[in-house]
């Protein structure tokens, strides 16, 4: 008599089964992460999308006074504004104006933002902590403040950087060039605390043995900084820079404050300040939206490209 082992019963319809979610390999969904970022995203939608519509909308309007004021009907103009923009020299040159003069910042802030971030590292704490306290009275003092008092400082007549450098009543707000460094310097020195803050968090970060092992080995603290520490902070360095693109490219308070509306003649006008001429000063509203649409494609394509770079060196964001 042959036993023969017991037929497990056939398995269930694999059809019937529910479907579930990929998971991740903590055993999590993977739609968990978007729940908790629904919030977020629900307030953004409301505070972005729809006034970038709004924008998009009216750039493609002939919408002037007389629109707003309901004397004569608002018209569909297609690409009208754009080409009436693009075709415009003073555009060009403003457009060319900002693109240098905001490049110029962001290699100013982070300069020195990185550089006393290192100084951060080598210096005591007491030296650290007035450097730190100075550094984020900069960076609290309101735009317009902070205009005003540069543009006292530098003022011809009564400032105290003209008696002390013995420039008598030489006027930095006269010429094109020495307004636009007057700007570039009360711009990085209200911008540097926020990169020098975060890079110094980033190199405590740093394990020690790293920067340890490449001192053995006679790196000195420049090749130290350029060969280990950088490479490190690239994710850090990547957002400070790309928030610096975007909060420099946009430079408003500083230059309407600074140079009385885009210095004479419009000499230091840059697209935030153009943008405005157009849309309140002159009530071109579509042509300043159309300024404003192109600002925000630039600043969308720099960033993507930036990112683009970095995700080809194999940075994880």
């Amino acid at each position: 008599m042959t036993l023969t082992a017991p037929v497990p019963p056939a398995p269930a319809d694999t059809a019937k089964r529910p479907v579930r979610g990929p998971r991740s390999r903590t055993g999590t969904s993977a739609w968990t992460p978007w729940l908790y970022l629904l919030p977020a995203l629900a307030v953004l939608g409301a505070l972005l999308v729809y006034p970038v519509y709004q924008l998009g909308l009216i750039s493609f309007l002939e919408y002037t006074q007389a629109q707003v004021s309901g004397g004569e009907p608002t018209s569909f103009q297609g690409l009208g504004n754009y080409t009436a923009l693009f075709a415009d020299p003073q555009f060009r040159q403003v457009l060319l104006a900002t693109v240098v003069f905001a490049a110029a910042c962001v290699a100013g802030t982070l300069a020195v933002g990185c550089a006393l971030a290192v100084l951060l590292t080598r210096v005591r704490a007491l030296p650290r902590l007035a450097l730190m306290l100075a550094a984020l009275g900069a960076w609290a003092t309101p735009a317009v403040t902070g205009s005003t008092v540069w543009v006292f400082l530098f003022d011809a007549d009564f400032g105290p950087v003209n008696k002390l450098l013995g420039l008598g009543d030489f006027s930095w707000t006269y010429g094109r060039y020495s307004a636009f460094a007057l700007v570039l310097l009360e711009v990085v020195w209200c911008s540097f605390p926020f990169v020098m803050v975060t890079v110094y968090a980033g190199i405590r970060a740093v394990p020690t043995e790293v920067l340890e092992a490449a001192a053995l080995d006679g790196a000195s603290q420049w090749r130290i900084w350029r060969s280990v520490t950088a490479p490190l902070l690239r994710p850090i360095l990547a957002v400070v820079t790309i928030q610096s693109v975007i909060w420099d490219f946009k430079v408003f308070t500083q230059i309407y404050v600074m140079t009385g509306g885009g210095g004479i003649a419009g000499q230091n006008l840059v697209l935030n300040v153009y943008a405005y001429q157009q849309a309140f000063a002159s009530s071109r509203y579509s042509l300043g939206a159309a300024i404003g649409v192109v600002m925000l494609l630039i600043l969308l394509a720099v960033t993507l490209v930036y990112l683009r770079l970095l995700r080809r060196q194999g940075e994880e964001l």
